[in-house]
């Protein structure tokens, strides 16, 4: 129980820390360029990133990765930890003299088991969408940031 709780903190902690990482870097005129001629470069630069990179954050933004949760996702983790469960308890109750009750107890704590198994692999695969989406964001950014600077703009 506390791993789970230490895991779902751990994920929390990380969605916070990519969403502020996603965020638009901050643009400051060098060389006295005027609001107006900054928001024509913005968009001038955008629309660049946007071309160079295949990118575009707003249709990012709009489209969160997907989540996979629930009992349904996994590639069949709890069968295999019934199924597996089940032998192992069968062998012990065999020794133990009841073999169908020893199947159906290492049945249970079998698919128990795959269960664990299955939610980990599913927050392994949302981690791993959630970090696409980063470095896209990233490249995007980098693009965009670079850009900037070509037209004479300080990037934080």
């Amino acid at each position: 129980m506390r791993n789970s709780i230490r895991v779902s903190l751990g994920i929390a902690a990380l969605c916070v820390a990519v969403s502020a990482m996603a965020q638009q870097p901050v643009v400051y005129p060098a060389k006295g360029q005027s609001a107006k001629q900054q928001g024509k470069d913005d968009s001038a630069c955008h629309t660049w990133a946007k071309q160079n990179t295949g990118i575009d954050p707003a249709v990012l933004a709009q489209t969160p990765p997907p989540q996979k949760t629930g009992p349904a996702v996994g590639g069949g983790e709890r069968v295999g930890g019934a199924l597996m469960g089940a032998a192992g308890g069968a062998l012990i109750g065999g020794i133990a003299g009841d073999t169908g009750k020893g199947a159906a107890i290492g049945a249970v704590v079998g698919t128990m088991g795959g269960g664990r198994k299955a939610r980990q692999s599913q927050q392994a695969q949302n981690q791993q969408a959630q970090a696409q989406r980063q470095q896209q964001m990233d490249t995007f950014y980098r693009a965009y940031g670079a850009c900037m600077e070509g037209r004479g703009y300080t990037i934080k």
